[in-house]
């Protein structure tokens, strides 16, 4: 057994802070550093768009109120994956113009939509084609498939042919013609093609969007999506945004010398926005080993409930074991469900194998803090697995004062939707 060693992005709780977490709000629970929240949305902001530029926060990453009127103030935007979001943004001030819908699932309420004014992106020649008859002579977004796709994981890649997200390329022909049957100006081009690391494939991407932006006149502005990741652990690349926005003004500008368009830059983060910004305080409830040749546990009282990535796709957490001076142990964290794909720590990008973490021997009663928890925890976490209740979230403001955001599931909320 060969254990990992411990690292990442310094966590923004010190053990004091999460002391009072656990004392006034209990655990698990999550919290969200504003100070981290802002500077990431700084320099999203700052990218270089020389023809101008509009950042679409990914609210699927975490559609937290708290969160959502953050970034409303500095000026974010939303970048919506369902109905259900896109009222959940307007719940938190957003304008509807601010606010544009990208669905894998055709919208119920596209004609609401539609008379609000919320922006459209159609992601499929049925989706085209049901808001050219809904709003005929609109102008509309279309989401194409480049051709191409980068992702850490083949399940966080969203290009490419075995991915079933926007257009596919080849259909371009297809899309204008449904267009000039409905007199749609598309005016808006959306790609989007995972969440990978390496530049060059972005790079790549981008310029395959600005080939098909060539196709479209009216195209005024392209959205090249997200996929900007951060590392949450040492060995996790990050993606340098300054790197790439450079490339991508480079090919904006070529661009307008071409075609004698300047067209205008959308972008929507969601994990590099919120990722490093969030963290699960727990408990350490019991520890247990399964003999010499075996591991040594510590069983939490998060997991799947709270943080499903690691079960997912072998995503990786920092994990912060809040004692001092006891002897480093080799530790596989479980969460508290009766699952046994349970893991915090399972094999980078393998969920099926363990990859213990060496840190202080844990106890009984140890303060846990699992970093990196911003982005897709809160979001996408199997609550009410075992029937246990969702998990408060709170805000760590600048002066160092916590702030409630959600108060804690009751198990009457649970079940309060059960007929007899």
């Amino acid at each position: 057994m060969s254990p990992t060693s411990q690292g990442g992005p310094r966590p923004f709780l010190t053990a004091e802070r999460a002391a009072e977490v656990r004392r006034r709000f209990g655990t698990p629970c999550y919290v969200y550093d504003r100070g981290t929240l802002e500077t990431a949305a700084r320099e999203a902001l700052a990218m270089p768009a020389p023809f101008g530029l509009t950042v679409r926060y990914a609210m699927k990453a975490n559609p937290s109120r708290g969160i959502l009127a953050l970034f409303r103030d500095l000026g974010l935007h939303i970048d919506a994956s369902s109905d259900h979001e896109v009222e959940r943004a307007l719940r938190a001030g957003f304008r509807p113009q601010a606010i544009q819908l990208t669905s894998q699932m055709p919208s119920r309420r596209l004609a609401e939509h539609v008379a609000r004014g919320v922006r459209f992106n159609a992601c499929s020649l049925h989706q085209l084609a049901e808001f050219g008859r809904l709003a005929p002579g609109h102008e509309v977004s279309v989401r194409m498939n480049p051709g191409l796709g980068t992702g850490s994981t083949k399940r966080t890649n969203t290009g490419g042919p075995a991915s079933s997200f926007g257009i596919w390329h080849e259909h371009l022909g297809e899309v204008k013609a449904m267009a000039a049957r409905h007199g749609l100006g598309i005016t808006r081009l959306h790609t989007h093609v995972g969440s990978g690391t390496d530049p060059e494939v972005w790079n790549r991407c981008a310029l395959m969007t600005l080939d098909l932006a060539a196709e479209l006149p009216d195209v005024v502005a392209v959205n090249l999506g997200g996929g900007f990741k951060v590392g949450r652990m040492p060995e996790e690349p990050s993606v340098d945004l300054a790197e790439v926005g450079a490339h991508v003004r480079r090919e904006l500008e070529a661009f307008r010398l071409r075609h004698g368009r300047g067209l205008g830059l959308e972008i929507e983060p969601g994990t590099f926005l919120v990722a490093l910004a969030g963290a699960v305080v727990a408990t350490c409830v019991d520890v247990v080993d399964t003999g010499g040749e075996g591991y040594l546990f510590a069983k939490l009282d998060t997991g799947m409930p709270e943080i499903a990535r690691p079960s997912l796709y072998g995503a990786q957490h920092p994990i912060d074991v809040l004692a001092t001076g006891r002897e480093p142990a080799a530790v596989v964290f479980v969460g508290p469900c009766c699952e046994s794909g349970d893991i915090l720590t399972p094999a980078l990008g393998d969920p099926e194998a363990l990859a213990p973490r060496w840190v202080p021997r844990p106890q009984i009663g140890d303060l846990v803090v699992v970093g990196g928890a911003g982005a897709y925890c809160a979001a996408m976490a199997t609550i009410n697995y075992n029937s246990y209740p969702q998990a408060p979230e709170v805000m760590l403001e600048p002066d160092g004062t916590l702030r409630l955001l959600r108060g804690r599931q009751s198990l009457e909320q649970i079940w309060q939707n059960e007929v007899d």
